[in-house]
């Protein structure tokens, strides 16, 4: 089984003492790449859920033994304690509460194992207090303080609670700590011996807007804050009268709200507070300086701006490309790591901010207008390479390795200056590659504004290297007239295309006339419109190829129709489907074709090619399909709604929704595995050709054993198994397997766990279309025999048709 895919920047990561390796927050784990290269050489695996904050433990004392040892927390409510250069857990600190945040001030009176004279270590974190807030509201977040040492809470040590989980922020000298509270910033003092007494001095510090992120200075008594709205607000003096007071007394200063006195309160504790204003967005990131002259601050434009302190004046770096998120320090002063919203973890030099590695994560969603009215095609696969094209926020599309988990390149399929703050005017609807990977195929449109332009995009792109250095080949505006792009499929052999349309028609292009795959294609060879075809102008929403090319299925609505791509002749009309389909595929080695349909009753349906019509059908809401090539198996990835039933679009729900993968054989509605699994909305489904199996495996095996099943959800996670393997039992909280009887296996019955079981929908009457070849003596009457795509050119068809007149004619005189 293989694991990729991991959120790097959802936390800040961290440097190792000797600057060697940087430690990075990555899903259930902690990733440990090598800076030199750039590579992961490492990883920290042991929680359950996501890891939230990772520490290094510092030297005690300059030029003394480098140390390898970490904290981490998570939500699965652990803060466990590491030595990242073998790697192995020392130990586990249970706190039975989800920890979102962490900060240890004692950290150079780090635990040392077994020393009867190890100093206690305690760490301040922000839990979700569960268990402690019964009968309080719902979501209630805390902030505490935890004995490391005897492996549990401070009891009655609750410093701050707020409605949503916030960032700890500490001094870089382990004195000062900071949470921001909305409009408010709380600010405790740390003694310098902690004792673990309950109670820490406190100032509140007040602004007139949501405040996003606090930086202390590193050696006096400044601290700095950004806003929502681009603002970034400099309090000088804080707390000189509060934490001048003596130990052991409490801060008793009033508590005012923001609506007896808005805007930062002249009472507050602090000397002065000045307001430095650059970002148009707000401002996510704030660092000062080693030596503390200089404040860094970044936010959405991707701009990195340098202040002085004592004048406020600025200076601008290069812009990184994508908006910033954290910035983080190396005990080496000539480099620094760049945290960026795009999964992207730069190595820059310092200080002109040059690029020198890059820890490139698979892209992040990101939110744009729903413009298909089908399935997500933002995603693609090549069954090959074990490659994935995905869309990117920047307007471009990411090539990433499945099996490497790593990125490979990056296509811009619409320049533009990288500025995030404007409103979206462009989507990328479609991503689709060609099944040996050397072509890609890209679909934008262009948003009406005030009405006007709309305007949608076909783009097609080759490769000659396996590198995905894709380049431009061809650029058609306005493919289907003003209608958009409903699917795009390639022949699996031929350099053929084919785009469907809501329309009513699809179009079927080639280049170098359709010549075959292990052909070089010419470097400016372009794309042209070989053909076009419609039924009965319905809106075509779907189509495939299938395995061996020799059939183009292409959906029109609730109806199926089979054609030759190469005749562009009408074959077949299968059976009428529930509501409208949205996805096809052929089914590997097999008779069958599967059809997945959204609307008010959703529908997943196996059609026999051999008689036409269904063979079997269940009522679900199908997100993905995906066929295996080598078999007569396929896999679909259903959504299910909270209650576990059948899942409802119009159901308005705040929480990712859940799914089920089905593995089925085509011949038998019940299906062979079926797993578990989360944020299925969204998510996506591909056979990848096994690559480890290529040069182990012997012509005797079975060809199933060759493939694994890719399952991506909706955060950009992925997991490739084995699907008729055991460890794929790891995936799912729950697996079924197929037996000859639901009372068999012990469960209630397949159609209560995944849906209704749909009686057959019947055939659809039909008559092969045809046309004549050979002439006859009344060619009027078979000319226009055939769909109207395919008649003769005009020269031809005016003799018949006033023949036709003419006879008529006469007939009507006699």
């Amino acid at each position: 089984m293989i694991r990729g895919g991991r959120n790097y920047v959802s936390s800040p990561p961290v440097f190792s003492n000797d600057s060697k390796r940087l430690l990075v927050c990555a899903g259930n784990s902690v990733a440990v790449f090598s800076t030199d290269t750039g590579l992961q050489v490492a990883s920290l695996d042991g929680h359950a859920a996501l890891v939230t904050a990772v520490i290094v433990v510092p030297a005690s004392t300059p030029g003394s033994k480098i140390l390898c040892f970490c904290w981490t927390a998570s939500l699965d409510g652990t803060i466990r304690y590491w030595d990242f250069a073998v790697p192995e857990m020392i130990r586990s600190v249970g706190i039975k509460l989800p920890v979102h945040s962490m900060v240890i001030p004692s950290l150079f009176n780090h635990l040392v194992e077994k020393s009867e004279k190890a100093v206690k270590s305690f760490a301040y974190i922000c839990v979700e207090a569960k268990e402690e807030a019964e009968d309080r509201a719902k979501g209630l977040f805390q902030v505490r303080k935890c004995n490391l040492t005897d492996a549990r809470l401070v009891g009655g040590a609750v410093l701050a609670e707020m409605k949503k989980p916030e960032i700890i922020t500490m001094s870089s000298c382990g004195q000062l700590l900071g949470v921001r509270r909305k409009r408010k910033l709380d600010i405790w003092k740390v003694p310098s011996t902690d004792s673990g007494r309950a109670v820490l001095k406190k100032i509140t510090l007040h602004h007139t807007k949501a405040l996003t992120v606090i930086a202390f200075h590193p050696t006096e008594r400044i601290l700095a804050a950004g806003d929502a709205t681009g603002r970034i607000m400099i309090w000088r003096g804080f707390g000189n009268k509060t934490f001048a007071m003596a130990n052991g007394h409490v801060n008793g200063s009033s508590m005012i709200t923001d609506e007896e006195n808005p805007g930062v309160r002249g009472s507050d504790d602090a000397e002065s507070c000045t307001t430095w204003h650059w970002h148009p967005a707000q401002v996510n990131l704030l660092s000062f300086s080693s030596d503390g002259a200089y404040l860094l601050s970044g936010g959405k434009e991707g701009v990195l701006v340098v202040w002085q302190v004592d004048t406020g004046k600025k200076k601008f770096l290069p812009r990184i490309g994508s908006p910033l998120l954290h910035f983080t320090d190396s005990p080496d002063p000539s480099f620094s790591s760049i945290s960026c919203a795009d999964n992207q973890i730069h190595l820059v030099r310092r200080p002109s901010m040059e690029i020198l590695k890059s820890i490139s994560g698979i892209k992040l969603p990101y939110s744009h207008p729903e413009i298909s009215k089908g399935m997500s095609s933002g995603v693609s696969f090549d069954q090959n390479a074990g490659l994935v094209a995905l869309r990117t926020e920047s307007y471009a599309v990411q090539l990433y390795s499945l099996f490497d988990d790593r990125g490979i390149s990056e296509v811009q399929v619409y320049e533009r200056n990288h500025q995030p703050v404007d409103e979206v005017t462009i989507v990328v609807t479609s991503v689709v590659l060609s099944l040996d990977g050397s072509m890609l195929c890209t679909s934008e449109v262009k948003l009406p504004e005030d009405g006007l332009g709309h305007l949608v995009c076909l783009k097609f792109w080759f490769s000659k290297s396996k590198a995905g250095d894709f380049s431009l080949s061809t650029i058609v505006y306005e493919p289907h007239r003003d209608a958009g792009i409903s699917a795009i499929v390639f022949h699996p052999n031929r350099r053929m295309a084919v785009s469907s349309s809501f329309g009513g028609d699809f179009k079927i292009w080639t280049s170098n006339s359709g010549a075959p795959m292990k052909e070089e294609s010419q470097p400016n060879s372009g794309w042209i419109c070989h053909a076009v075809g419609s039924y009965k102008k319905k809106p075509m929403t779907a189509a495939a190829f299938s395995p061996d090319g020799s059939v183009l299925a292409v959906a029109a609505e609730t109806v199926i129709t089979l054609w030759d791509p190469d005749k562009n002749l009408l074959v077949a009309v299968i059976g009428e489907a529930i509501t409208p389909i949205v996805a096809l595929s052929f089914v590997g080695n097999s008779d069958h074709l599967v059809s997945a349909s959204w609307g008010s009753k959703p529908q997943l349906a196996v059609w026999s090619l051999l008689n036409l019509s269904t063979c079997w059908s269940y009522r679900l809401h199908v997100e993905a399909i995906a066929s295996s090539p080598d078999s007569s198996s396929f896999a679909a990835l259903v959504l299910i709604s909270e209650s576990g039933g059948v899942y409802d679009p119009n159901e308005k729900s705040h929480k990712t929704v859940d799914g089920l993968i089905l593995l089925f054989n085509s011949a038998e509605p019940n299906p062979v595995a079926v797993w578990s699994v989360k944020k299925a909305k969204g998510g996506a489904l591909a056979f990848i050709r096994n690559q480890s199996s290529d040069e182990e495996s012997s012509s005797d095996q079975q060809q199933a054993a060759q493939t694994l099943l890719a399952y991506m959800n909706a955060d950009h996670e992925y997991v490739l198994f084995d699907p008729h393997g055991t460890e794929a039992e790891e995936l799912s909280v729950t697996r079924w397997k197929s037996q000859s009887s639901p009372e068999e296996s012990g469960q209630v019955g397949y159609a209560s766990l995944y849906g209704e079981l749909l009686p057959p929908i019947p055939s659809r009457k039909h008559t092969p279309w045809s046309v004549p070849s050979f002439p006859t003596e009344r060619p009027w009457e078979t000319i226009f025999s055939g769909p109207s795509h395919n008649l003769p050119p005009l020269t031809l068809l005016c003799g018949p048709f006033l023949e036709a007149l003419f006879e008529k004619r006469t007939a009507v005189e006699e």
